[in-house]
């Protein structure tokens, strides 16, 4: 059982939800659990649909939340006269479902944890449910329209009631069709664009990155210039600026490397400029009243030099006016100043967790791409478009330059990796329909096919391979921040390590879901380290498989962990599996997916165990439907002949081969009968056009 589908699996996860749902309402009456599984269902469905990340199993407090006081309010529909739903009861039977049976991913927040905060949620749950300013449209139509007697289950009468609304003779309160539409234009539609995965890191303790930290030159610069500043504070100008002799002062206290010169303004000397800047955006000084103030509350900021650092990185967000803004009134602002709050996120989130140092070349081009999509440059004049990209380009060095001191990333000479001379094609125009008119065309067509494309292609492809180019990659520290901001936007942001005290279950299910095979390995040892020695741990592993009870799922992770145990271990481990009264079905289906054993290596036995088990893990994830297709494609009697085999194979699932039985005497019989019944009409109906044919021979 899969706890994670990408957006586009509609059908993986469709029959996935299902199952879980089915499972949820089973465990739920053997438990003595009341859960609505609607509101269940609805909850999967938040998860998958409704965040940025998409973990079924993932549940912190701010999940809880939004699902019962936004999601369910805006999404689930109460008909007249039907009780409302429970979703508080819902959520909690569910969460404690997920516990139940090992589907719980171990980086959520613990069971009882979730369990206080749906109790503090609830009595705001009712309130949310019924106003109806925090509906969905589709809700308030559907629910207006059952309110006022359409059968919102006949399709016809449906129809109708959309026509008489949309002439206006449909009754409804406009003011809070007004606050729906206000709402959602604030907050968006209830589903939500999925962020792109990223890759496992690995990071120092937090003392050695508290050591990096402490060795970064702002850190000093920042507690000196609180301290400079004091509890009595500093005269500025009437500007806000430093006075110029203060700012002389500073320059030689702080070592910021200006060249004093003769300078009109505090603003002149750019390196001062730029601490100043950052220091109040830190929140470490304050203008007031015309003078500048040490913040008493940043003391203990002040002595932890990575927490410090930390803050002093999200103020790097708030920088783009000091660092490439018009300083002296008559330099133009370039067009990453219009994007810099937008793109440089996007820049360091593309440095994240990638296994190569970005080249200049290949960086450059990105954010190209995204100034042609914002500023529409293509068609523009060749010359002041490359004007206009040689001034971002200038301003994003400057940008890396200050982001390179103070420790967020590194940049040296060498040769680009081989994975970046691979370069995307133009994807082709779309047609469209023949006999438009040019006009036409022009209007609603796509732009016109960027016939430089392959040039510039090729010329990108020659600077990377020409010789070392400029490389680019996150620091330790870089990426210890980096991963904190996407975990605050709730995105998936592995670190090798955290899941050290997860239970045997979660650590496979995270690591045959979000994983690469290398950082799995790296996480099971780490893991394997806390557990009291190699063979303790692994005895704990298997357990887990053995007590996981999704075939689909127990697959998953005997694979997984057949990939993450070093040395052969893995294969060894199958090997010895392939007599488990219990786990050998589950063995023998890896070592075959794996090609580690060939279907003439099996046993007899073993060969109807495999068979039993690949129609057992297809029930579970496809469903009957999908089944009674895959059974039938290979025709009718061998259908009945592999069932019938499966459930004598010995296999331990006897639910599971109960289900099987259930299959072949109703839908595989019934689907086989109307198969039947079709190839014999269409048999009759050859039969019928042959004879008419050969009477008209005649």
């Amino acid at each position: 059982m899969r706890m994670f589908f990408e957006p586009d699996d509609e059908d993986g996860y469709a029959s996935a939800c299902e199952q879980l749902v089915r499972r949820f309402a089973r465990w739920c009456e053997e438990h003595g659990e009341v859960g609505d599984p609607t509101a269940a269902e609805s909850a999967l469905d938040y998860r998958h649909r409704g965040t940025i990340d998409g973990r079924l199993g993932l549940w912190q407090a701010r999940h809880v939340e939004e699902f019962l006081l936004n999601w369910l309010p805006r999404t689930l529909t109460e008909l007249p006269g039907e009780p409302p739903a429970d979703g508080p009861g819902a959520l909690r039977a569910l969460l404690r479902f997920l516990d139940a049976t090992g589907l719980d991913d171990p980086r959520g927040e613990p069971l009882d944890v979730l369990e206080r905060v749906i109790d503090a949620v609830s009595p705001g749950y009712a309130e949310a449910m019924t106003d109806r300013t925090r509906w969905g449209m589709a809700k308030f139509w559907t629910t207006t329209a059952a309110e006022q007697g359409v059968d919102i289950f006949d399709q016809r009468a449906m129809e109708r009631f959309i026509e008489r609304a949309q002439r206006g003779q449909v009754p409804y309160d406009e003011a809070v069709l007004e606050e729906i539409v206000r709402r959602h234009r604030l907050t968006g539609p209830a589903m939500v664009d999925r962020a792109e995965p990223q890759l496992p890191v690995t990071l120092p303790s937090k003392d050695e990155l508290r050591a990096a930290a402490a060795a970064v030159p702002l850190m000093g610069q920042l507690a000196s210039l609180a301290q400079w500043a004091g509890k009595d504070g500093r005269e500025l100008t009437k500007l806000g600026r430093l006075k110029l002799a203060d700012a002389r002062e500073l320059v030689a206290l702080l070592s910021t490397g200006d060249r004093p010169g003769s300078p009109r303004t505090s603003a002149d000397l750019p390196h001062l400029n730029v601490v100043f800047e950052w220091a109040k955006k830190a929140r470490v000084v304050r203008p007031a009243k015309g003078r500048l103030f040490a913040v008493a509350k940043a003391q203990p900021l002040l002595k932890d030099p990575l927490a410090l650092w930390l803050r002093a990185f999200e103020a790097f967000f708030e920088l783009r006016e000091a660092l490439i803004g018009d300083r002296d009134g008559y330099r133009p602002t370039s067009m990453l100043f219009a994007v810099y709050e937008d793109l440089l996120p996007d820049i360091l989130n593309t440095l994240y967790s990638i296994p190569h140092p970005m080249p200049w070349p290949r960086l450059r081009e990105s954010t190209h791409l995204a100034y042609d999509t914002r500023f529409l440059l293509t068609g523009e004049e060749l010359a002041q478009e490359q004007f206009w990209l040689r001034q971002a380009d200038a301003d994003l060095r400057e940008v890396l330059e200050v982001l390179e001191q103070f420790g967020v990333i590194t940049r040296e000479q060498g040769m680009a990796h081989p994975a970046f001379l691979d370069l995307p094609a133009a994807p082709p125009a779309p047609a469209l329909p023949p006999g438009m008119s040019p006009e036409l065309a022009a209007l609603l067509g796509p732009p016109a096919p960027d016939a430089d494309a392959p040039r510039r292609a090729e010329e990108l492809r020659g600077e990377l391979t020409a010789g070392p180019v400029e490389l680019i990659r996150l620091t330790d520290l870089g990426t210890h921040a980096v991963r904190l901001r996407l975990l605050a936007e709730g995105r998936n942001a592995p670190l090798v390590g955290e899941l050290t005290h997860a239970p045997a279950a979660g650590l496979l299910g995270v690591l045959a879901e979000h994983y690469d095979p290398a950082s799995a390995r790296l996480e099971l040892a780490a893991w394997t380290r806390t557990r009291g020695g190699p063979e303790a741990a692994l005895a704990e592993l298997v357990q887990a498989v053995r007590d996981t009870p999704w075939r689909t799922r127990a697959a998953a992770l005997l694979d997984v962990l057949t990939i993450a145990l070093p040395n052969g271990e893995g294969e060894r481990l199958l090997r010895s599996l392939r007599g488990d009264s219990q786990l050998a079905p589950t063995a023998l289906s890896v070592l075959t997916h794996r090609e580690i054993l060939h279907p003439d290596d099996l046993t007899g036995p073993e060969s109807l165990l495999v068979l039993a088990e690949s129609l057992l893990q297809l029930l579970e994830a496809g469903g009957e439907d999908a089944t009674v297709d895959s059974l039938l494609s290979q025709g009718r009697s061998k259908a009945s002949e592999a069932i019938a085999a499966a459930v004598a194979s010995g296999h331990p699932d006897q639910a599971g081969l109960a289900a099987l039985r259930s299959l072949a005497d109703g839908p595989l019989r019934e689907r086989s009968a109307q198969l039947g019944h079709l190839n014999a009409a269409r048999a009759r109906a050859r039969r019928s056009t042959a004879r008419s044919k050969g009477k008209r021979r005649r």
